[in-house]
């Protein structure tokens, strides 16, 4: 659901609005280099790294953060990330979380190859890929 931004300072990232003049803090500020997919968010649906572009580079798109994410998809990848206890420190978790759900709304049972490509970007510092590739062939299968 398209919710009316004000912007009450100059903000040049669009992770930086959405946290600090949205309230939307699931979207994380990493690297600022759009590398760590700690910022991923969908513009018009599709997985986009928020932190390297502009604001004004939006538009009129439809910009969807984790806390806007629902669907199938949504729903069997929160179940098997919780099951598979995916998260340790979860600084990365909304960017591997919005990258999964893209995934698997492009891909039903993707494999592990398709899993590291979609993942590819997503950083980890905890390590935890295995678990993700796990949980996002959990998902699948709930999905499924």
């Amino acid at each position: 659901m398209a919710k009316p931004a004000t912007w009450t300072r100059t903000v040049t990232r669009r992770c930086c609005a959405l946290r600090d003049n949205l309230g939307l803090t699931g979207t994380k500020f990493g690297c600022g280099i759009a590398q760590c997919g700690a910022c991923t968010v969908f513009l018009d649906g599709k997985p986009l790294r928020s932190c390297s572009l502009p604001v004004s580079a939006v538009g009129g798109a439809e910009i969807t953060t984790i806390e806007g994410i629902s669907g199938r998809e949504s729903e069997a990848v929160q179940r098997a990330w919780v099951a598979r206890d995916v998260p340790q420190c979860g600084y990365c978790q909304s960017g591997q979380i919005m990258s999964a759900v893209a995934l698997l709304k492009a891909i039903k049972k993707p494999s592990d190859r398709d899993i590291d490509l979609a993942m590819n970007g997503n950083l980890c510092r905890c390590a935890t890929y295995v678990r993700i590739r796990a949980a996002i062939h959990d998902a699948a299968r709930l999905e499924g």
